[in-house]
């Protein structure tokens, strides 16, 4: 089945996300309060609130993006090239507002799917949520409410890694390890972003390392399907 999908109708992504706010003390009260029940859920032993808040960042009612990337494998002279563009920066509505108008461009294609690393659990309803918070009509693609399975147009790397183990979760890090592919992780990895953006304020090494994601996600997909890889010089970067 995954051969019925042509590289040039995917669009790989991949977000950062942070807390909403750098830390605990600084929500807001009624936010605090709301924080302290959702921590009690999640919390491993005994973890108190503010302890807990450095994993709001994955929660999209407590969390924000700060980076989405993607990027398209496209044929030149019979190679592969991959151009990324990234949508980063302090404002996430405006963020949000250039990718949501990116991907109604891409979703004309009639075959337009999305691609990500855990992303129907993770990525996908994210930006969704995100979204919707900030007052931004929903990408076409993206309002998969009332469709049928076979019209939700996603591709999963994780699920596909699955055949059908619902018990199973392989990172991104460890299958790029075992398919030979360059790891992502060579600088920071998901549990440092938040450092990175609010205590050393390096919002563009968090993209270069969004951006490297989103690569290993095309590479790993091109893998599966038994397909050449894509030459590094042949990355192509959009600013």
């Amino acid at each position: 089945m995954i051969d019925n999908y042509k590289n040039e109708d995917i669009l790989f992504l991949d977000i950062e996300t942070v807390p909403q706010f750098e830390n605990y003390n600084q929500l807001p009260d009624a936010f605090k309060q709301l924080w302290d029940k959702k921590a009690k859920k999640i919390s491993t032993n005994d973890e108190i609130p503010e302890e807990t808040y450095q994993r709001a960042g994955i929660y999209a009612e407590f969390g924000k993006i700060i980076c989405i990337s993607v990027g398209l494998i496209v044929n030149k002279d019979d190679k592969k090239f991959f151009r990324v563009k990234s949508f980063a920066g302090l404002d996430e509505a405006e963020l949000l507002i250039g990718f949501a108008d990116m991907l109604n461009k891409f979703s004309a294609k009639p075959k337009a799917t999305l691609c990500a690393h855990n992303g129907k659990e993770f990525d996908f309803p994210y930006i969704a949520r995100r979204c919707l918070i900030n007052g931004i009509k929903l990408p076409k693609i993206l309002n998969i409410a009332g469709k049928k399975p076979w019209e939700v147009m996603f591709l999963d790397t994780m699920e596909l890694w699955k055949f059908g183990d619902y018990k199973h979760y392989t990172s991104l890090n460890l299958l790029t390890h075992i398919f030979n592919i360059p790891t992502p992780k060579d600088d920071i990895d998901g549990s440092q972003v938040a450092e990175v953006f609010y205590k050393e304020k390096d919002l563009e090494r968090i993209v270069r390392y969004c951006e490297k994601d989103v690569l290993a996600v095309a590479q790993l997909l091109l893998r599966y399907k038994n397909e050449p890889t894509i030459d590094p010089n042949n990355i192509e970067v959009a600013h």
